[in-house]
């Protein structure tokens, strides 16, 4: 079924490169008041790729018999997955895999996906600030939730100078915080309200992290740039046909998209999930960008049976979802250069993101990457892992009505005996 071999085979060395080494560099005390830095280490890039299924063929009812056994652990509560061999799409293992199930953040690889093909990795957006009456500037926000303090240094000399700075926010519409979120996730750094323009995804005081969000995020992006033009802030709408004075681009959409799965970011998902709907002309809102979601995966071939989406984040646990599904986009993205970015963007066991410091004493670690998923009650994994033999193997885990960390365990386990 996969004329890909050579990306299957690919993937089991960067994965191994990412979770397995590291460089270094050496310093010697060559005497008082001197140091000698001896060069860095490097490691040569490979010289071959990892052989797909070199070793014996995979007897597959015993993999089956292995993975019934894991999937029975009591720590997983009422868990539901699949698993495929990417290099047949054969299921070689599945429990209830049609079942829907509570999602969390595994939600994610639909938003990634429905992107993938909706924008391409290049993507990018364009923030623009134009002039309004004398003295006053008004940013155009249009969803750049990854702005940084070095973008509104360049907007600042870009500028020059004004004496009031607006935001202008009508490039999204509806409610900023949907009914089924914990309002409470705000202060704990979950979420933030969806505005079209955020400083590191409205947090405050970090660049990174579950820290707390501000519940004004576009108008906290307006003080800021006030601040570099020593003028005041507030709220207003661009006029139209206004000249435009300054002008930045978040980063591609690649790497926010690895920023989104490697972080479980809420904020960077659902800004993404509008992003889609904007390209589409289906609206600006949760539901526009859920719809265009769904559109884009029915257009990638998927069966979304089972699927009842609320967002694109997973933080709603009304979502719910199949591992059917689920799997079934990671096997395509196995199988479509369109689509690559997304095994790439997801964290490796044992080296960054969600997983890094899951899979430590694990003989998985730096064979799997997977997308993480957690809520109360419910933990998830869904990614791909390499076995010793050299299959790639998909697989979408859900576990339901389970304690959290004890379920983690036990779902790194399962993944781990597809290694």
């Amino acid at each position: 079924m996969l004329k890909k071999v050579g990306w299957v085979a690919a993937v089991g060395v960067t994965v191994l490169a990412v979770g397995g080494v590291s460089t270094f560099a050496v310093v010697k005390n060559a005497g008082v008041g001197e140091l000698t830095y001896a060069p860095a280490s490097t490691i040569a890039a490979p010289t071959r790729q990892l052989p797909v299924a070199n070793g014996p063929a995979t007897d597959v009812a015993q993999l089956r018999t292995k993975l019934d056994r894991l999937a029975a652990d009591p720590r997983l509560g009422t868990l539901t997955g699949q698993v495929s061999d990417a290099s047949t799409g054969e299921i070689v293992w599945e429990k209830a895999s049609s079942q829907p199930s509570r999602p969390a953040s595994t939600t994610k690889v639909l938003t990634a996906a429905a992107a993938l093909h909706a924008l391409g990795p290049d993507d990018r957006i364009a923030t623009e600030v134009v002039a309004a009456e004398t003295g006053t500037v008004v940013i155009k926000a249009a969803g750049d939730v990854w702005m940084t303090a070095e973008q509104l240094d360049e907007l600042a000399r870009q500028i020059g100078s004004a004496q009031r700075v607006l935001i202008d926010t009508s490039a999204w519409t509806g409610t900023d915080v949907l009914q089924t979120w914990n309002p409470e996730d705000i202060d704990a750094g979950y979420i933030a309200p969806m505005q079209p323009a955020m400083l590191y995804g409205g947090r405050i005081g970090a660049k990174t992290g579950d820290v707390p969000r501000t519940h004004q995020p576009a108008l906290a992006v307006a003080q800021e740039l006030a601040l570099r033009l020593d003028a005041t802030a507030g709220t207003g709408t661009a006029p139209q046909g206004a000249t435009v004075v300054a002008r930045v681009e978040s980063p591609p959409l690649s790497q926010r998209l690895e920023a989104m799965m490697l972080d479980s970011d809420n904020v960077m998902a659902e800004a993404i999930g509008r992003e889609v709907a904007i390209k589409r002309g289906t609206g600006s809102d949760f539901a526009a960008a859920v719809a265009a979601t769904q559109d884009c995966l029915r257009e990638l071939g998927i069966d979304l049976t089972g699927l009842d989406l609320k967002d694109n984040s997973g933080l709603s646990e009304s979502n719910r979802n199949t591992p059917r599904l689920l799997n079934q986009v990671l096997l395509t993205a196995t199988q479509r250069d369109q689509l690559r970015p997304l095994l790439a963007a997801l964290p490796v066991a044992g080296g960054n993101g969600t997983l890094a410091v899951r899979y430590q004493s694990s003989p998985a670690r730096g064979w799997v990457r997977a997308k993480t998923g957690t809520l109360t009650g419910t933990s998830a994994l869904a990614g791909y892992a390499v076995s010793e033999q050299g299959h790639v193997y998909t697989f979408a885990l859900l576990s339901n009505d389970s304690d959290i960390l004890p379920a983690r365990v036990a779902l790194d386990e399962f993944a781990a005996g597809l290694r």
